[in-house]
């Protein structure tokens, strides 16, 4: 017969595991976020970059996802706006962003929470492509600066 000290040990193998499956992924994604907001030039950004981590305190990442993923997209935005880059939407990677963060919430509610919770999962990988994708433009185009004089010339 097994003792309780073999399954108190199992099972505390299991929530380790757990909670590297989920912390590991977080911390790279939000220094994805954070990467992203520093690709941003300092004129255009509409939050300091480290303040992503801030999503690392319980209860209250619920409401600051909304503000990190809302000054992100404005953040790209203005910066696209600078580069002259063109963006399917005003605020790029809002949308998904926001979709985001609502599944997030929903995952509490019970019976759909697990369905909430697969669909926060492609939407969070989603979101984290796309900004990922748009910072990369973003660096790509640095050099395509226009300034406000230039755009009252060639942009009539």
């Amino acid at each position: 017969m097994y003792s309780n000290d073999f399954f108190t040990g199992w099972l505390l193998i299991i929530i380790l595991l757990l909670f590297l499956l989920i912390v590991i992924p977080t911390i790279f994604y939000l220094l994805a976020l954070q990467r992203a907001l520093e690709a941003v030039s300092v004129e255009n950004r509409r939050m300091p970059p480290g303040q992503v981590w801030l999503s690392l305190i319980p209860v209250f990442n619920l409401v600051w996802m909304f503000i990190v993923v809302n000054r992100i997209a404005e953040s790209f935005n203005a910066e696209c706006n600078l580069l002259n880059i063109p963006t399917a939407e005003e605020n790029p990677t809002q949308g998904i962003g926001n979709t985001k963060n609502i599944l997030s919430l929903c995952t509490m509610i019970p019976i759909i929470g697990v369905l909430a919770g697969i669909a926060y999962l492609v939407c969070w990988i989603m979101h984290w492509v796309k900004v990922n994708e748009y910072k990369n433009l973003i660096l790509a185009n640095k050099d395509n600066i226009i300034l406000e004089a230039e755009k009252g010339i060639f942009h009539h």
